[in-house]
């Protein structure tokens, strides 16, 4: 198969050919049909994921067909168009027995703890628990862009944010995260504020439901205007971006008793931010972190996405080759780009 391989950290990732991958006795293997590329891609290219062994194929957010099925598999066969969480459980902790697959104590993930998508074909484990059926009217770009970054959004605005109609959410950052979560949290009754230092990112907020916007790189006080137009400070606010300067103004533009969610990863040199810890205690706020979504809970964002309520399809900025993803992956530290960013062709 043809994949993209880096044989170190920071080196130019290569397009090669490689071994075809053969599932488990409990997997499945995936041809893959579309393969988001995410900035948690960027992060494990860098170095900064320790479960990372090299040489390595990046990639977890994509869809596509079951190709070959293990001999204990028992709900999927050849030819299901499917996608996976990024994060995926192993079937047997106390953490999958609750239902919480996302925080499994031994959880794999595709591009990280073995290779991802950016390849033909990927190997997926434990296919009967962490395998997600699409819907027939769903297109593989538009699932392969739910992948980390719409599913995490859905899961930190819906369940961990426990965003009501009518409240103020904000929104730091807005790349493909931040975008779905200003989304989600309009088609859940909330007002959203967009946080961002690009304009054209802050008009697709805008055209996906954000009620105002703030360009940091012009604002003197991110916090403060937040504050204003919410009359007070949101009820929720997210760092979709995962900086020590965006977690700072998404826990410190809360209202009393408000909830921040980390969405975005704080990894390397931004691991340990700086937090506002006596506003945190004084006004009762919560912080609370939000880390992928379980494949029991995609019924439910499928019924949004019925419904009309949510178009995860107008978030897919522009679709690439395999060959051009190693531009868009090396360059993902400069945020380039509006919307999220699908290979579909290999």
């Amino acid at each position: 198969m043809k994949a993209v391989i880096y044989e170190s950290f920071g080196a130019r990732p290569q397009l090669r050919s490689a071994p075809d991958p053969t599932p488990e006795s409990h997997g499945v293997v995936i041809r893959v049909m579309a393969t988001g590329v995410c900035r948690s891609d960027w992060h494990g290219w860098m170095g900064h994921d320790p479960d990372i062994r090299l040489p390595h194929v990046p990639g977890h957010e994509f869809a596509g067909l079951v190709v070959a099925v293990g001999s204990d598999v028992r709900r999927w066969k050849a030819g299901d168009r499917v996608t996976v969480p990024f994060v995926a459980g192993c079937g047997a902790c106390p953490e999958c027995h609750a239902g919480h697959q996302q925080v499994c104590d031994h959880q794999f993930q595709p591009g990280f703890t073995h290779w991802g998508s950016f390849a033909e074909y990927v190997s997926v484990h434990q296919a009967d628990l962490n395998l997600v059926r699409l819907p027939e009217a769903m297109d593989f770009a538009t699932a392969a862009s739910l992948g980390c970054r719409f599913v995490t959004s859905y899961r930190a605005v819906v369940d961990q944010g426990r965003v009501s109609p009518g409240q103020w959410v904000a929104v730091h950052g807005c790349g493909g995260v931040g975008l779905s979560a200003v989304m989600i949290a309009s088609a859940s009754g909330a007002r959203v504020v967009a946080v961002d230092i690009g304009d054209d990112k802050l008009e697709l907020a805008r055209a996906l439901g954000a009620d105002a916007t703030v360009n940091a790189s012009r604002t003197a006080d991110v916090v403060e205007a937040v504050r204003e137009i919410t009359g007070g400070g949101a009820h929720v606010s997210l760092d979709a971006l995962g900086h020590p300067a965006t977690c700072f103004n998404s826990i410190a533009n809360l209202r009393k008793r408000g909830r921040h969610v980390q969405v975005g990863l704080m990894l390397g040199e931004h691991a340990e931010p700086a937090v506002p810890m006596s506003r945190v205690i004084a006004h009762e706020l919560e912080i609370v972190g939000s880390h992928g979504m379980q494949a029991h809970r995609y019924g439910t964002m499928f019924a949004m996405m019925d419904s009309g309520k949510l178009d995860p399809a107008r978030l897919v900025g522009r679709t690439v080759s395999l060959e051009q993803s190693i531009d868009v992956l090396t360059s993902m530290d400069a945020f380039p780009g509006v919307g999220v960013t699908v290979v579909t062709e290999f």
